[in-house]
């Protein structure tokens, strides 16, 4: 696949059964209808007497949140489970992320679950509104060359 493709044709899996998920037990959270990736960079700067007053600056830190929204959809193992995380905490709100770009690109890592909102009007879907924050460095495994 060359170029631009349609962002439905990504997946997010999320483990259902907190850290300890299997491959099999990766599972899609139904009906979200919309993502962001956002990193937040450290850096240190420093200015060194050699450097004739240039300052000098190293990447020390990195984080990264997907934040998903959609609707609340009761029966799918995924959207459950992500709905379930509104009421825990510590360890419990901890699992296993893997985003799979239409490339064929991957993204795994172990991650927080945030979850936002989960409740709204009587005349409304109830929307899910959660984050899940990298815990951790993720894996990023590009997509196989084509020959």
């Amino acid at each position: 696949m060359n170029g631009v493709f349609p962002v439905y044709n990504m997946t997010f899996k999320i483990g259902s059964k907190g850290l300890t998920s299997a491959e099999a037990d990766m599972v899609s959270v139904k009906d979200m209808e919309s993502f962001s990736i956002a990193m937040e960079n450290g850096t240190e700067n420093w200015t060194p007497l050699d450097g004739s007053g240039w300052a000098r600056s190293l990447m020390t830190a990195k984080k990264m949140t997907i934040s998903l929204k959609g609707k609340r959809c009761i029966g799918d193992a995924g959207n459950d489970y992500v709905a379930a995380a509104a009421y825990k905490d510590a360890a419990d709100c901890a699992t296993k992320v893997i985003v799979d770009f239409p490339d064929g690109a991957t993204l795994a890592f172990d991650c927080v679950l945030d979850v936002k909102t989960i409740g709204g009007d009587s005349t409304n879907i109830t929307p899910l509104e959660f984050d899940m924050i990298a815990n951790g460095r993720p894996v990023y495994t590009p997509a196989a060359e084509k020959a």
